[in-house]
Order: C-alpha cells, then structure tokens, then sequence
C-alpha cells in the first residue's frame, strides 16, 4: 500500500474510532437510563440489566454506526485542511478519485458492520432479548421482587416483602397494592408463597387482611375483611409487540411476506447501510475549508443531514406501514436522491466553478 494512502486510511480510522467511542457512551447512558426505568415499573429483570443493554446496543448500531462515520471523516479531514495538508495534496495534483482509494478502505468495513447490524444482528438482538426476559420472568428467582424493596409490577400495582427465602418462593411481611378501575385494593399479610399455576405466577397471602375501597377518597365505600389465605395473580411484564410482528422476523423471511408491514421492517434494514455510504461521500465536500475558517459550522451541518436523513427513513417506514407510500417506492426516494447527491458532490469537490458568460 503506498505510503499516501497508509497515512490518510490511518488519519480517518482514528477518528472515525474516536467519534464511535464518544458516541457509544452517550448511547450507552441513554440506553442505561431507560431500562433503569423499565426496571422501576418491572418490565425488566434485575439480573437482566447488564445483558439487555448489551443487546440493545447492537440493536441500535445500524443508527450509531452511520453518524461515526460522518463525524469521524469530518474530523479527519478537517484536521488536514486546517494544517493545510489537503492544499498540499491538492497542489500535488491529487484529487478526490486518488482520494477514494483510503476513504473506501475505512468506509467499506464499517458499512459492512452496519449492513450486518441491521440485517442480521439487530433483530437478532431483538429475539434473543426479548427470550431472555419471558424466560427470567419464568424463574421465581427474577421475578421482579426483591426484599425490603418496594417494587412496582407490570399493572402499575406495587408490592413489597420483607424477606424472601433463598429460591425466591417464600415470603415475610407481604404489602401488595393494586388498583381495580376506580377502585383501590391494599393486602397485608404475615407470610406469602410465590409459585406458578399454568404458565401464571401467583402469589399465595396467609395471615392477613385486606382493604378495598374508592380511590377518590369521597365516598365512605370501604370493605375490611380478614383472610386466612388469599391468592392473587402477579402480571408478568412482557413486550407490548407480538412475538411474530416483522420486527423480530429474520430478513430471510420478511423477503416472502406480502404485509406492508413486513415490507417496511425491510426497508428500514436495507436503508442504513447506504445511507451511512452517502454520509462519508458527503463528508469529504462538506470537509472542505481554509485554515482560517471556523471549526464547526460544517459539522454542524452534516450532523443536520445526518437527522433529516433518520427523520425522513422514520418516517418513510411509517407511511409504508400504514400505507401513505406505495409498496414499490419503498425507501428508495430517500436512498437515492441522497447517494447520487453525495456521489455528485464528491465527484465535484475541488474544481472550480467556470462563469456561464466565458462557457
């Protein structure tokens, strides 16, 4: 490999690899932040928390991966053009065609890695995920709740046990609140046995009372009975998608399914990759400027295109799901008006512009 494209592959490797850590961090807080939450309302295990979030990511790749790429070959070439070094390159007569050569050696991989994210690892991720949380809620252990801790449950109820036995399945000092339409229902117990009844997690109170009345508060309807055993079924938390919704379908199979909104789930899988191919075309026009000229208005800019480009595949999905957009455009007036627009502007960068009266 010569010695010019060793160095210029390098230089954009490097940021393209500093501006995918920086933004996997952020990405990692935001994705931590929300299963903090979903373990709050008890759609996720615990246990779970590290795995999930792992798995989320890859999901998320196929977005994440197309702004590193852009963001890394606008700091990359920046940084050339502020030390003057594309001037140099330029005077030397190389151009953007002696160009392509190292911006298709870091941009190829990546956007392999994204066409294999969103075509494979993503709802793969997204299947395994969803397993492994139906599977937790199935063992008592992970159930959702844990000693001295109010937890809430999947139907918006809380519940709270004092002590919990070691396989989960005995409990101490049960508090169990719910509500039942405009109504609330307040159980106590002295014990209570946790255990599964076809499929179902029950929850089994002995010992105690329960108090049931208007959650106004207005009316004087209050019912206070003593119980000696009291069972009450536990929501499991599940995703509110159906386990065969095109989603969670492999590629392969969304290929034969007639459904708009299959068709939709493969568009949004096809369109990531060649949209991050016509963000680093982008990025070396949009890359260009004197040393004097300020750093970030330029960035700004292509981080503009970048969400115009995940807005429009957004919506582009929905109107093909819900049928605004016929089948046979699918997301093609976006892929293509944005790779002939980058491949047009790249081909361009660099010439200068001829007066129309001295054509």
């Amino acid at each position: 490999m010569p010695k010019l494209d060793r160095y210029l592959s390098s230089e954009f490797a490097r940021a393209v690899f500093a501006a995918l850590v920086v933004l996997g961090m952020v990405s990692l807080g935001g994705l931590f932040a929300d299963l903090l939450g979903e373990m709050a309302r008890g759609k996720v295990p615990p246990p779970l928390l590290l795995s999930q979030l792992g798995l989320r990511l890859v999901r998320y790749l196929p977005l994440i991966l197309p702004l590193a790429l852009l963001l890394g070959f606008m700091l990359a070439l920046g940084r050339l053009y502020r030390d003057s070094e594309m001037h140099v390159l330029a005077a030397a007569g190389i151009g953007p065609r002696r160009l392509l050569k190292p911006v298709l050696l870091v941009a190829l991989p990546v956007v392999a890695v994204i066409a294999l994210s969103s075509l494979w690892l993503g709802p793969w991720a997204d299947r395994v995920a969803r397993a492994m949380v139906a599977e937790a809620n199935k063992n008592l252990l992970v159930a959702g709740l844990e000693p001295g801790r109010f937890t809430v449950l999947a139907n918006g109820g809380v519940a709270y046990a004092d002590g919990m036995s070691a396989d989960g399945t005995h409990l101490d000092r049960v508090f169990v609140y719910r509500e039942r339409g405009e109504r609330m229902d307040v159980a106590t117990a002295r014990a209570g046995q946790l255990y599964r009844d076809e499929g179902a997690r029950v929850l089994a109170l002995e010992d105690g009372f329960r108090v049931e009345g208007p959650l106004s508060g207005e009316a004087l309807d209050y019912r206070l009975m003593r119980y000696k055993r009291n069972e009450m079924g536990l929501p499991a938390a599940s995703d509110e998608r159906p386990s065969n919704a095109p989603a969670f379908k492999p590629t392969v199979d969304l290929l034969g399914d007639p459904s708009r909104g299959a068709a939709a789930e493969l568009h949004w899988r096809i369109a990531p990759p060649l949209l991050a191919f016509a963000f680093v075309l982008l990025a070396v026009p949009l890359s260009r400027s004197s040393p004097r000229q300020a750093r970030y208005g330029a960035m700004l800019l292509a981080f503009l295109a970048y969400l115009v480009g995940i807005f429009l595949m957004l919506l582009g999905t929905q109107w093909l799901a819900d049928g605004t957009l016929p089948l046979f455009a699918g997301l093609w007036w976006l892929v293509l008006p944005m790779l002939a627009l980058g491949g047009w502007l790249y081909a361009r960068d660099g010439r200068v512009a001829r007066r129309w009266w001295s054509r």
